[in-house]
């Protein structure tokens, strides 16, 4: 019989031998874990990763802005319609279906379309739509705040990618600046139109689309503006004509945002005409009576320009104009595969908005790319080099597949642009509602 300091002795030896064990098993093999990496913490960026860990599948999400917070996600943002094969199919495999139509009701599905005087050409009440309406800051709080805190790092800037070859296999090092460099086995870039990722890819760049635009906020319009708000309605306004247009949507806060939208051949427009140094009041002169600009437009038109103009500067003084070019990837932009990388949303097909397809595709990707990984990491178990080995293939599947899909809506977004910015373009987009819908309102 062992007396029971011996029985303890014996465990203690046998915990101790497991200990070095596992140590010396942890030194000479890899992570059980492959390292992914998401670049961006847009919707593309987000969305992948609830899904990754759905699926228990360790991910760190770099985002470049600071955690945003309540009080700066409860302002108003640009509004996002979410399509039943894209946006939503991902919302509902996230399993945030239900809370995502909780958070609908700031902008309605209704449309309008005005003439460049604010004749109302077409108006209904979404009655045939599908497609919910989302501000953009309550899509991102709506995901992040279901992935656990330590999947994102707030505040990384990506200076650089490059692929690596070790020991244990290829490999892309992201270097951070002063975060340092960090390694990883596969690297999404979800970073938008100027995507760093991109770089390891492929030497397409985005263009300049020919349009500049400019947007500013009109809050509590309904109380302060009640005539403004019965001419844009509760959801979505157009006002088109002679290249240019004025576009609303319905926001938080009884707010409207109103964006501006000119054809310009001229890239630089910004600083080239002096209005990137003005307030949004500033401007207010010059694009009500440049004819390039909305100078032939009529005065219905021309003062919810200049409120929303004049309010923007009462709520930021001193802030300049906010005028930007569109910029856009080549329709059917795609890139050789390679491994342990690839690229979603903007990084991967950036299109002007047109067809309100910039989100959906975005979130679309990150669906499909993680059934992607789900299947590689299902198929191998923890084992690294299987997993990249089986992931491979699948990706450059999911690559060929993409651009066959954001190829479809790139034709279809550059088509509708040139709807809208025609000479006439609201009796245009007024005629392809009457057709869609089949009957006029």
């Amino acid at each position: 019989m062992y007396s029971l300091s011996s029985i303890l002795r014996i465990l203690h030896l046998y915990y101790q031998s497991r200990i070095l064990l596992s140590s010396i098993y942890s030194f000479v093999m890899p992570s059980c874990q492959p390292r992914i990496a998401i670049i961006g913490g847009g919707p593309a960026g987000l969305t992948l990763g609830l899904l990754l860990h759905k699926h228990n599948i360790p991910f760190t999400i770099f985002e470049l802005r600071q955690k945003p917070t309540d009080d700066e996600l409860a302002k108003p943002s640009g509004m996002l319609d979410l399509h039943a094969e894209s946006g939503l199919a991902a919302l509902r495999e996230c399993g945030l279906y239900n809370k995502f139509h909780q958070l609908t009701g700031e902008c309605s599905e209704a449309q309008k379309v005005s003439d460049k005087d604010g004749n109302i050409l077409y108006s209904d009440e979404g009655e045939q739509s599908e497609r919910p309406e989302i501000s953009r800051h309550a899509l991102t709080k709506l995901l992040f705040s279901h992935l656990p805190p330590h999947t994102i790092t707030w505040g990384y800037k990506l200076l650089s990618a490059a692929s690596s070859t070790t020991p244990n296999g290829n490999e892309v090092v992201l270097d951070f600046g002063p975060h340092g460099k960090q390694a990883f086995d596969l690297v999404v870039g979800a970073d938008g139109a100027w995507s760093r990722v991109r770089s390891l890819l492929t030497d397409v760049k985005p263009h300049y689309s020919g349009t500049q635009y400019i947007t500013a906020t009109i809050p509590q319009i309904t109380s302060k503006y009640p005539h403004l708000a019965e001419l844009i309605g509760r959801g979505s306004f157009f006002a088109l004509g002679l290249r240019n247009g004025v576009m609303s949507q319905r926001g938080p806060q009884d707010s409207a945002r109103i964006s501006s939208f000119f054809s310009l051949l001229d890239e630089n427009f910004p600083s080239s005409s002096g209005l990137a140094s003005y307030t949004a009041a500033e401007a207010c002169d010059k694009l009500l009576s440049d004819d390039a600009l909305l100078g032939r437009w009529g005065p219905t038109i021309k003062q919810l320009v200049a409120v929303a103009l004049n309010e923007e500067t009462e709520g930021k003084p001193g802030a300049l104009l906010d005028i930007k070019p569109l910029y856009t990837l080549p329709v059917g932009a795609s890139w050789e595969h390679k491994a342990n990388a690839t690229l979603i949303g903007d990084a991967a097909h950036l299109m002007c908005p047109w067809a309100g397809e910039g989100v959906n595709l975005a979130m679309w990707d990150s669906l499909l790319l993680a059934h992607t990984i789900i299947r590689a990491h299902g198929a191998v178990g923890e084992d690294i080099d299987s997993f990249i080995n089986t992931l491979d293939p699948l990706l450059a599947e999911f690559e060929a597949d993409q651009a066959a899909r954001t190829k479809e809506k790139a034709e279809e977004t550059y088509a509708n642009g040139q709807m809208l910015f025609g000479e006439d373009g609201a009796k245009e987009l007024a005629g392809f509602f009457l057709r869609a819908y089949g009957e006029a309102q």
